[in-house]
């Protein structure tokens, strides 16, 4: 796979055109260990799909995203739909084009590569302990749950990994992943 990802890319990462430290990635789900399901991404770019991201870097995605190779489409869409916090990349997203298999393929992938986090990145499952982190009004229930108050046996909005439920005096609420710690 090596070899016909590097001719493809011209011996260049597939996201930002380096030349260093270059390596084949799979893209998921079902790959297939060939250039079809796979990509050619520089240690920074591969270090950044796994971990936290660099958004100044990643502005390379505004490129790559056209690309006619679907694995790179794919990831592209994927690394912008993570940075969809920030209005360039939502704005990216808004531009790209892909056919409607490729985008299932994203969508799919995404889904499966997302979690519920914590404010400090700790991954979130279901029955875990957490500690709010601020004070929260709660809407229609007339009360404010206090920063320090701790939610027992959470549970996990399944198509929102932003957010999860839990009961705060005698409530069960939604409340964002944003605004808690893992105990």
């Amino acid at each position: 796979m090596l070899n016909v990802l590097m001719a493809r890319a011209g011996a260049k990462c597939e996201f930002c055109t380096a030349s260093d430290d270059l390596a084949p990635m799979a893209v998921g789900p079902d790959a297939d260990g060939t250039a079809n399901r796979g990509i050619l991404l520089c240690g920074v770019c591969r270090d950044m799909i796994e971990g936290d991201i660099d958004t100044n870097h990643m502005r390379c995605l505004g490129s790559a995203m056209w690309s006619e190779h679907a694995p790179v489409q794919v990831m592209a869409w994927r690394m912008l739909d993570r940075l969809s916090d920030q209005a360039w990349a939502r704005d990216l997203l808004d531009q790209i084009y892909m056919e409607d298999a490729t985008r299932r393929w994203a969508e799919v992938g995404a889904l499966r590569d997302s979690a519920h986090k914590d404010s400090n990145g700790a991954v979130l499952n279901a029955g875990d302990n957490v500690v709010l982190i601020k004070d929260l009004p709660v809407k229609g229930a007339g009360f404010t749950a206090k920063r320090g108050t701790a939610v027992r046996g959470i549970s996990l909005v399944v198509d929102n990994p932003a957010h999860i439920e839990g009961r705060v005096e005698g409530q069960r609420i939604v409340i964002l992943t944003e605004f808690v710690k893992k105990k």
